[in-house]
């Protein structure tokens, strides 16, 4: 079983509300914000959480700095993220063999204003009052513990289910 830290939630809200887009700044190649990339095109980058709550957990987001969820998108432009996010869901749940894949967009205009979509494997055998918003709590139970070789082999992992997968 991977340990957990805790998360410090402090330091989160600091970072989040204060700092610099950690998105922009992954796009832009700043090493201080690296993360296990998964996917990348001209468009959209994947990318896996840096404090994982669940193994395989995955962010997905517009390369362009967009705030608003569905009103900064074109309908062509939404449906082009939602794509990535489903074929990201089906590669994460194909790698984690999840029981369930949650997805949903989170941030504020306080914090991580840069729009992303969270793809969430759940596993198998989860009790049910640890499931849904106490699985994704990180401030509940802290982030899984993985190292950077173990966190390199999930995205390996993602990156060859991704394409893998049918084109379309």
């Amino acid at each position: 079983m991977t340990e957990r830290e805790a998360f410090d939630l402090d330091a989160y809200l600091e970072r989040s509300t204060r700092g610099p887009c950690f998105i922009c700044r992954l796009v832009a190649g700043d090493p201080d914000y690296r993360h296990h990339v998964v996917y990348e095109d001209d468009f959209a980058i994947a990318f896996l959480n840096k404090w994982p709550v669940l193994a395989g957990y995955t962010l997905v987001c517009p390369k362009a700095h967009r705030e608003q969820v569905t009103g900064d998108f074109t309908e062509a432009e939404y449906l082009r993220l939602q794509s990535l996010v489903r074929r990201v869901g089906e590669a994460v749940r194909d790698v984690t063999e999840a029981e369930r894949v949650y997805i949903l967009s989170l941030g504020s205009q306080q914090a991580n204003r840069h729009v992303h979509w969270h793809v969430a494997p759940l596993p198998s055998g989860v009790p049910a009052e640890e499931q849904q918003f106490a699985a994704l709590d990180v401030t509940r139970a802290g982030y899984l513990r993985l190292s950077d070789a173990e966190m390199a082999d999930i995205a390996r992992r993602i990156r060859e289910a991704l394409q893998a997968q049918a084109p379309g």
